[in-house]
């Protein structure tokens, strides 16, 4: 073993957190890659000769930052890197992961007509019981599950919109190319919540795993309500950032 691959009683620093850094500086060098299998437990007791509650102390400090991540019975894995999507202006997924690198993909998973719930009339301005259009879309990067999109829209402004091919077209460019409406503002509330069975099932996630809640009201330019969106990011993929200013 390698004299920068030690930890010591002696330093000022507590062992677990001299083994965290030494893990991370491995996963953040590119030494070890997004879906490397950490060694186990017991092997890292015996490297740096220390006892399990330092490991796993170590361990959950590098879970916690999303580095890692454990799939029971598996094993403990390297994380993928995350996406950051910005809070300061209206993207659309496929023009977001292309941005990045990754080739985007989309799986319909339903789409018909239903009737405005009357929360869904009044987020969209509209009277309960009027015919929405409800598609319900998975994103994915590279072929991997990262989004649902559940979108609500007010079919009267776009009628036939369920008549288009949405695993190749997008819907915003579709509103905008077809119907003349152009989404230019939106208001959203984000929360942290646990996926369903059906949910995890969709994202490949474990059941229970942490999924950002995103709804989202987009409005055309002229502040009419178009569209309802339910979004459910991966919370192991995605991180939400914005530039606060003072």
């Amino acid at each position: 073993m390698a004299l920068k691959d030690q930890v010591s009683p002696q330093s000022k620093s507590p062992l677990y957190q001299q083994i965290y850094q030494l893990l991370r500086t491995k996963i953040l060098s590119g030494q070890w890659r997004p879906g490397d299998v950490l060694p186990s437990e017991a092997d890292l007791m015996g490297q740096y000769q220390v006892s399990r509650a330092t490991v796993r102390q170590a361990i959950d400090e590098l879970a916690s930052d999303g580095l890692i991540y454990r799939k029971q019975g598996k094993g403990t894995f390297v994380s993928p890197p995350t996406v950051e999507q910005g809070l300061v202006r209206i993207v659309s997924f496929t023009e977001d992961m292309e941005q990045r690198g990754f080739t985007p993909g989309t799986k319909l998973v339903s789409a018909g007509l239903v009737p405005a719930t009357d929360l869904l009339a009044r987020k969209l301005d509209i009277q309960p019981g009027e015919p929405l259009a409800r598609i319900e879309r998975l994103r994915l990067a590279d072929n991997e599950p990262m989004s649902l999109e559940v979108s609500f829209l007010v079919q009267r402004y776009c009628p036939g919109i369920l008549t288009q091919d949405y695993t190749s077209h997008s819907l915003r460019l579709v509103l905008e190319e077809r119907y003349g409406i152009r989404i230019t503002s939106a208001r959203q509330t984000i929360q942290a919540i646990s996926a369903t069975d059906e949910l995890a099932d969709l994202l490949s996630i474990e059941p229970h795993g942490a999924i950002l809640y995103i709804e989202r009201t987009s409005y055309s330019e002229f502040d009419v309500p178009i569209e309802y969106l339910r979004l459910y990011h991966r919370g192991d993929r995605y991180t939400l950032h914005s530039e606060l200013r003072g």
